[in-house]
């Protein structure tokens, strides 16, 4: 556990916030390049201020939403926490600020150009990579699972498309074919099904990192939830008849990983087409040249940032339920009166529900 809390720490957190500053830096780039913007005054110093105040703002955020217990034990950490909106906020204003004071005349238009490119790399990167480290968080199934498929999805499209493709399947990508469409959806599928049965018996892949209070330190340790326990699942008659099985045991986080798969598949290429539609709109071949013949970082990464979104999404939809352990520590973190008033509240509720007297006769 430990080592997995090492790995979690010192390679995908850095990996993920390396790859969110190339891809930036590679967007700018192409913004200043284009539009000619040499002789802005402050644009580059602005572009980069502007990528700190956002990450301070989502990473302070993440911070106090995980780890709120060590958070309110020290106590330069919990002033920073109570006033970190408002910190966010003033940093972000002291840019906007700036940027104002630096419009020159001749330069107005082209200025406003740039602070929207910005604002929008700022939407589409930070954002994005933002949500891949809460998914991170979560466990790091929910993080190698959905890049597995993208990937997975981009090389069985092409193997696909390269041996049996013939019907093209949108202009903006000449190359890209239904057959390769198609055969990477099913490819994936099954992909998804297999690794996310490997991956459901391990308990460092689907715990996820909390900060536990009496030992004073990081945990991936806990109880697996019903989704990544062993169920029987009846099959159907067709099923039945050809196999000869009524039952078959799968992880409930196998059915979900279909719907991964599926939006890596279907809809994680339209990052890809995207990303292809804005280096036609302004005439480039690749955002950068840092893999050579592979073009640049956010070449690889267009469809993965679709994908994070997506699974941040479907989490807080179908799968995160009401945290206890949080519901304890913000209840710790309040005035005693304040928990004297809870406790009372919650006595009555459960009284007037006939579960305290249970409760109390168990004890």
């Amino acid at each position: 556990m430990l080592f997995f809390f090492l790995l979690l720490s010192s390679v995908c957190l850095p990996q993920v916030l390396c790859v969110q500053i190339k891809c930036f830096h590679e967007i700018i780039m192409i913004g200043y390049s284009v539009y000619h913007s040499y002789h802005l005054p402050w644009f580059r110093t602005l572009s980069w201020y502007f990528l700190l105040c956002v990450n301070y703002f989502f990473y302070g955020e993440t911070v106090t939403d995980y780890f709120f217990t060590l958070v309110q034990r020290e106590e330069p950490l919990r002033i920073l926490s109570k006033y970190h909106r408002f910190i966010s906020f003033a940093l972000y204003l002291t840019g906007f600020c700036m940027f104002v004071l630096s419009l020159v005349k001749k330069h107005y238009r082209l200025q406003f150009y740039m602070f929207g490119w910005t604002h929008v790399t700022l939407l589409i990167v930070v954002t994005q990579s933002h949500l891949i480290i809460h998914n991170l968080f979560e466990g790091m199934i929910w993080f190698i699972v959905p890049i597995s498929c993208v990937i997975c999805n981009d090389i069985m499209a092409y193997m696909f498309g390269f041996f049996f493709g013939r019907t093209p399947l949108i202009k903006l990508s000449p190359k890209k074919t239904w057959e390769g469409f198609i055969g990477g959806f099913f490819s994936t599928v099954v992909f998804g099904i297999l690794l996310s049965y490997v991956m459901s018996g391990y308990r460092f892949f689907v715990c996820p990192v909390e900060f536990n209070n009496d030992s004073n330190s990081f945990t991936v340790d806990c109880e697996p939830s019903e989704l990544f326990q062993l169920q029987d699942y009846g099959l159907p008659p067709v099923l039945q008849s050809i196999t000869g099985w009524t039952t078959v045991k799968l992880y409930p986080f196998q059915i979900h990983s279909i719907a991964l798969s599926a939006f890596a598949s279907i809809m994680g290429p339209f990052g890809g087409f995207f990303a292809s539609g804005f280096k036609r709109a302004f005439k480039i071949k690749d955002f950068a040249n840092t893999i050579p013949g592979h073009g640049g970082i956010m070449d690889r990464f267009d469809c993965q940032y679709l994908m994070a979104t997506f699974v941040n999404v479907y989490i807080a939809s179908f799968i995160r339920g009401p945290n206890p352990s949080k519901v304890i520590q913000q209840l710790l973190a309040l005035r005693l009166d304040q928990q004297l008033h809870i406790f009372n509240s919650l006595k009555a509720h459960l009284t007037e529900k006939g579960l305290l007297p249970a409760l109390e006769e168990a004890a």
